[in-house]
């Protein structure tokens, strides 16, 4: 076995307490480590798991809205009191917000990356440790095992049976075996066997560098909902830009009025038509989600898995390292064919000794089976989810040789074989059963395993994880489907499932048997749960046939094996103690190998989306009523209502303050696709009838007020009503009604209710109902408002589902 040392990073050499082990290839010595540090060759690529801060101001601040909201704050803060600059005040406060929740976000990202990030093992000094991938140096000796990722170019130098999948650089999904001398390539991953290669190219010049960084970036693209939001804004644009220039004309040209309060009312008629909350609670929404899971140890890789993971529908679980913990214990040893009992525990010693990295099976072996000393191998078959076995060439100390093969009894044994049906039986009882047989052939032979000689049963009990039973029950409550994909015996797979209460356990499937048509395999899929001996390819497969159903498929694993599917898959969720390449290529990490920690980052992903959903009707109400009005304002050529202090007070009471609490409600449903069709269904019919309303009462009440004064007499009783039936399309926004958003909706209405009654408050925001008449009649329009907005909303839940 090799030495594991800690290597001294600053140069000063390793340091352990045991003698070392000279390696016959023993490295870097720690000067040329420090000379090649002092020119500059390490493999400087950063490790980034988010934005760069100057990325975050720059997003937040440098926007297309806040350009025009700034170049207007600046016009009004010239040609009008500070009441109607507020909403300039207001864009500071929120990108202020938005900048501090991101930077909050990728403080808990980068420190969760850094307990996450994969430590390559470093030769030096004749001396193995594990060093950050960031202090690797050119000329570098680094070790390779099943799971390890190539994180730098090289070349081969050691190889024990080593085969590489380059499948997520070139495509091709069959391994590559890898002999001294051949090319390996960063981002590769070792599926079986072993070695070292030296380090040709590191930094930016390694073959995979700008895809590992780009890949282990906080982003916040290729999301649904962002690239939904991103659509609308396109089209308020496109709506604006003339709506806004008629305004203009209008309040300019056409009316000879007083210019700094045309200035003013113009102002006010374009400021609400851009939702620019929108943007900032959806960056909040999601940053303070990545911060709630942080605080779960769940790294969140990519920014829009919290969105993807709450829009899944299927479930893929590995059943090792996922439903039963990694550790394994051998509970029997039952030696067939009269075989001697002490001499197979003298093979399975020797069989543990030879894998230098061994999986969890084997680890149970060597633990229960102390090394036979005298034994030699001679040469070794490393364990491959393809094959489904190992195996081992050994120098016995009598001077006999004998080769052995420990592996799946069913891949090893012919149909029908006698010992398949006591195996079934272990199987049944959700045990796990490895078959020792001799082999007469040699391990190189790609038919090894035929006439191979059955000698033993190695009967495995896996250790359930404790917490694994709820998880199932939370996703089955959640409708959610869970498929249990395992590359172990589909009886033994099932009766695992089984016993953590998985529906549907007791049919299982032989991925051997599966159709290779990808309709047909689709429909095994949708009527099973449970599948057995699954290759890594299958595994791929499997995602693909669900995909191709319509099924958004997350796809959870630890292994190698699992690393194509994970790929494939829409969320692809690593365990923390997962190989590298896993975590490499999984949207989500869960640090602390917990499956439990899944319905949190579900429940987190609908929460978010569910909620700016809900939030986004608000603002787009407001868009859609804003250029609507400003529509009619033109059409009738007469003066805008509003002044921007009134629609601030307006927004900030039946949206901004809203909107923040809702968004951060706790929110069970489903994420359903065609967001902006599920949105805008609501907002057009909400923000039609909001315009129609306040139009109505402003007409009225310029027949009604005459004299001075009356514009403003008018503008109070047009904002009663905008203000009413905004408030009613926040009431039926925030339903289901819990306590706390009667409350929401209640202190919003009493915040005007104060507004009109203090008398500061009504001359700061220039609103004054007059007389009594009016404002009645405003309050009477906005009642017959609200009941046209149910009528509306019920009908459109009726004939335009989402």
């Amino acid at each position: 076995m090799t030495q594991r040392a800690k290597i001294d990073t600053d140069g000063g050499g390793p340091t352990e307490a045991d003698p070392p082990v000279v390696h016959r290839n023993a490295g870097l010595t720690s000067a040329e480590v420090a000379e090649r540090v002092a020119r500059g060759e390490v493999n400087d690529v950063p490790v980034r798991s988010s934005r760069s801060t100057a990325d975050i101001i720059r997003g937040n601040v440098f926007t297309r809205f806040n350009a025009i909201i700034g170049v207007l704050w600046v016009i009004m803060l010239f040609v009008a009191p500070i009441q109607d600059s507020l909403f300039g005040f207001v864009i500071l406060a929120n990108t202020g917000i938005g900048i501090i929740q991101e930077l909050r976000a990728k403080k808990t990202l980068d420190g969760l990356a850094v307990i996450g990030e994969a430590k390559p093992t470093v030769r030096r000094d004749g001396l193995s440790g594990e060093i950050s991938t960031s202090e690797i140096v050119l000329g570098d000796l680094i070790e390779l095992g099943p799971g390890d990722k190539v994180v730098v170019d090289g070349v081969v130098a050691e190889a024990d049976s080593l085969e590489i999948d380059e499948s997520l650089l070139t495509g091709e999904a069959d391994p590559v075996v890898k002999q001294p001398g051949d090319t390996v390539m960063s981002g590769s991953f070792v599926v079986a066997g072993g070695g070292a290669f030296t380090a040709t190219k590191v930094g930016r010049e390694a073959y995979a560098a700008q895809l590992a960084e780009e890949a282990s970036r906080f982003t916040l693209v290729h999301s649904e909902l962002r690239s939904g939001i991103s659509t609308i804004l396109k089209y308020v644009t496109w709506m604006m830009v003339p709506t806004a220039t008629g305004l203009v004309i209008s309040q300019l040209v056409v009316k000879d009025t007083d210019v700094k309060n045309s200035i003013a009312r113009t102002v006010g008629g374009i400021v609400p038509m851009i939702p620019e909350g929108l943007v900032l609670l959806t960056s909040v929404a999601f940053a303070i989600g990545v911060i709630r899971l942080g605080r779960k140890q769940c790294l969140v890789q990519e920014l829009p898995a919290i969105e993807g993971l709450a829009r899944v529908d299927v479930v893929c679980l590995d059943k090792t390292g996922t439903l039963t913990e990694g550790g394994m214990d051998v509970t029997e040893l039952r030696a067939l064919n009269g075989a001697d009992e002490a001499y197979v525990r003298k093979v399975l010693g020797a069989l543990g000794e030879s894998d230098p990295r061994p999986n969890a099976s084997l680890q149970a072996i060597i633990d229960a089976y102390p090394d036979a000393e005298d034994w030699r191998c001679v040469q070794a078959l490393p364990f491959s989810s393809a094959r489904k076995y190992s195996g081992a060439a050994f120098s016995e100390g009598n001077g006999e040789e004998s080769a052995w093969l420990l592996g799946a009894p069913d891949v090893l044994l012919p149909p029908g074989d006698p010992a398949l049906t006591e195996i079934d039986h272990l199987n049944e009882q959700g045990l796990r059963v490895l078959l020792l047989a001799r082999t007469t052939r040699e391990l190189d032979s790609p038919d090894v395993a035929a006439d191979a000689r059955p000698t033993a049963l190695v009967v495995l009990e896996q250790r359930l994880r404790p917490d694994a039973a709820d998880t199932l029950a939370y996703f089955a409550d959640q409708d959610v489907a869970a498929k249990v994909i395992s590359g172990d015996n589909a009886v033994s797979v099932g009766a695992v499932a089984g016993k953590l209460g998985l529906p549907g356990a007791q049919n299982t499937v032989d991925a051997r048997k599966l159709p290779d048509d990808r309709e047909e395999m689709a429909k095994v899929l949708d009527g099973n749960a449970v599948f057995g001996r699954v290759t890594p390819q299958q595994k791929r497969d499997m995602v693909a046939a669900l995909q191709s159903h319509g099924h958004t498929v997350a796809m959870t694993g630890d292994g190698v094996n699992d690393v194509l599917a994970l790929k494939d898959a829409d969320i692809g969720v690593s365990m923390g103690s997962g190989s590298e390449a896993t975590r490499a290529v999984a949207q989500i990490v869960l640090l602390n190998n917990s499956f439990a920690t899944l319905p949190s980052v579900v429940a987190e992903g609908r929460r978010v989306i569910g909620n700016i959903t809900r939030v986004a009707t608000l603002f787009l109400t407001k868009t859609v009523y804003s250029v609507l009005l400003a529509i009619l304002v033109v059409c009738t050529q007469v003066e805008y209502p509003f002044l921007p202090r009134h629609l601030t007070l307006l927004s900030t009471l039946t949206i901004g303050v809203p909107a923040f609490f809702l968004a951060l409600a706790p929110n069970k449903e489903r994420a359903k696709p065609n967001f902006v069709r599920r949105v805008m269904r609501y907002a057009i019919p909400g923000g039609v009838i909001a315009a129609a309303a306040t139009f109505t009462t402003y007409l009225l009440a310029r027949h009604h007020y005459t004299g001075p004064g009356a514009l403003d007499a008018e503008t109070s009783a047009a904002t009663l009503t905008l203000f009413l039936v905004s408030l009613w399309v926040l009431a039926i926004v925030a339903r289901p009604y819990t306590w706390w958003r009667i409350a929401l909706v209640a202190t919003m209405g009493g915040a005007f209710l104060l507004v009109l009654v203090v008398p500061w408050l009504q001359e700061f925001f220039a609103l004054k109902l007059v007389g009594v008449t009016m404002p009645w009649a405003a309050v009477a329009v906005a009642a017959a408002g609200a009941a046209l907005l149910e009528a509306a909303w019920r009908w459109v839940d009726r004939k335009v589902p989402a």
